[in-house]
């Protein structure tokens, strides 16, 4: 359901004509003048480098990086890396603009004596082309499809889960289904691949966890019970902090309880109780041995100690359920030792794999001074942001949304929040200090799922209106519509190596998305 604009009417037409009968004057050279600038880092407020003047005419964020690259001393071409700025004038908050900077020189507000002190931050070396077709659409579920989850190793597996009470992986190279895991007698909620790609996690309302060869498509062992209701989210433990010949797991559940489970030994290892609802969400942050986060229908968000199943804190700032929750690290937690180029140039020994893994987390949580964010969405249409492992009062309470939060997520170089509501829109945050950034405006239904590339720049969100639609982050802009499903799409997700787009709904159809 794409959106149709109106007809102009007599008015707008009357505008039109008027503004093209109005000669436009040609735009005015900026000033020869100087302007003196520093540059920070984004993150931790550093200098880069040492004050330059810089004529006003050559501000252009292309020339800046280039500049700031020779500060920094990337000589060599192969070494640069791409830069983004911010607003200096209005403390970082929105893009760098050559001719805002020059329009307060000349109003007087700066002079050549003025130091601009212009946050950058580093961007991605590689760049994830937006997608703009759907490359397949497989039929194969027999009701809808309420998650999708590609492998951390490789784009060509995505994994889904149905209300059929079935599981299943799809080949996206060929575009065929590769296996059907059968075994749930109810809705399958909540997939979850392993940090290394070689175990499935499905959870539903059969109350069961259930693990899965996604090789072979055959079951691990039988199945894994202890809750009593419906699970409703699983995250596997960081590849960082896993102990060796111990593959464990979290679920959330309506039953009010976590259940954290020895998958070796198809066990419940320790069962986390104190929520007063049904737990939404959960999270397996990676500080120090392993923290638990859970959101949950008792507006709370609880944090647990991974190792002894205690309680370390309390967050209650909501007034309504907590529908979601995202960790900044949650890209890095979930990718372990692969990076953007999949199953090319891993470690081949175990303690490579983990150290890999361990830097890539201490570098995605550098630009905090080493600290793990948490947001969290809920009913009450607003959010929070938090650095639980200094206070247990939120950072930011982010407002704007008209109805209901249902999903939020952090872009994996930790810099932006993009928040998905039932009031039609997707909004951007600073994820620094939960400052509003942009709304992005196009879906004319209630917004289920987004998704960030992983090189940051590009967002996909699936909506209630049958359209997914990729999104420009730094501009806000619209990037590509991409119409195609034939009812609501429930979930989408960009797949680590930035090939591929996965998305299902009610249509019962799975479509990869790509360039």
């Amino acid at each position: 359901m794409t959106t149709v604009l109106p007809p102009p009417s007599k008015r707008q037409k009357l505008a039109t004509s008027i503004l093209a009968s109005n000669q436009v004057p040609p735009p005015q050279a900026p000033p020869s003048a100087l302007q003196r600038i520093q540059f920070r880092d984004a993150d931790t407020s550093a200098p880069q480098g040492p004050v330059v003047s810089l004529s006003l005419a050559d501000l252009s964020p292309k020339n800046l990086s280039l500049l700031l690259n020779s500060l920094l001393g990337h000589t060599n071409p192969d070494d640069r890396l791409p830069y983004r700025f911010y607003d200096p004038l209005n403390n970082g908050v929105g893009e760098f603009d050559q001719e805002r900077i020059v329009r307060a020189y000349v109003d007087g507000l700066t002079n050549t004596e003025t130091v601009l002190e212009v946050p950058c931050r580093a961007e991605a070396v590689f760049r994830v082309k937006a997608v703009t077709r759907c490359s397949a659409s497989i039929s194969g579920h027999g009701e809808s499809i309420l998650a999708t989850a590609f492998s951390p190793a490789t784009s060509s597996r995505l994994a889904t889960g149905s209300g059929d009470n079935t599981a299943r992986i799809w080949d996206c190279e060929t575009g065929t289904p590769l296996h059907t895991l059968k075994g749930h007698t109810g809705w399958v909620l909540a997939v979850a691949w392993s940090p290394e790609g070689d175990v499935l996690a499905t959870g539903g309302m059969d109350n069961t966890l259930r693990l899965w060869d996604p090789v072979k498509g055959e079951a691990i062992g039988g199945a894994l019970k202890g809750h009593t209701k419906w699970i409703t989210s699983i995250c596997w433990e960081p590849f960082h902090l896993q102990q060796e010949g111990r593959l464990r797991l979290v679920t959330a559940s309506r039953d009010f309880t976590l259940r954290i489970w020895d998958t070796v030994g198809a066990t419940t290892d320790l069962a986390l109780t104190g929520h007063k609802g049904s737990v939404s969400c959960v999270r397996w942050g990676g500080t120090g041995q392993g923290v638990i986060y859970s959101a949950s229908h008792d507006r709370t968000v609880k944090i647990w100690d991974a190792q002894k199943g205690t309680l370390l804190s309390t967050l209650s700032s909501h007034a309504h359920w907590v529908n979601h929750l995202a960790l900044s690290t949650d890209h890095v937690l979930r990718t372990g030792h692969f990076d953007h180029k999949g199953s090319k140039g891993i470690p081949t020994t175990l303690a490579d794999k983990r150290q890999r893994a361990k830097e890539r987390y201490a570098s995605a949580t550098a630009g905090a001074g080493g600290l793990e964010r948490l947001v969290t969405a809920s009913d009450d249409c607003t959010m929070y942001l938090w650095t639980p492992s200094t206070s247990t009062k939120p950072l930011a309470r982010m407002i704007g949304h008209q109805k209901q939060v249902n999903h939020v997520t952090f872009s994996p170089d930790g810099a932006t929040i993009a928040s998905a509501g039932f009031d039609n829109h997707v909004k951007l945050w600073n994820a620094k200090d939960g400052v509003y950034l942009t709304t992005l405006r196009g879906h004319v239904g209630a917004v289920y799922q987004c998704a960030f590339s992983p090189d940051s720049r590009l967002l996909v969100s699936a909506s209630k209106d049958t359209t997914l639609k990729a999104w420009d982050v730094k501009s806000g802009k619209l990037a590509e519509n991409l119409p195609g499903h034939k009812d609501e799409v429930f979930a989408v997700d960009w797949s680590p190596d930035g090939d591929r787009v996965g998305s299902g709904g009610q249509d019962k159809a799975v479509r990869i998305w790509r360039h």
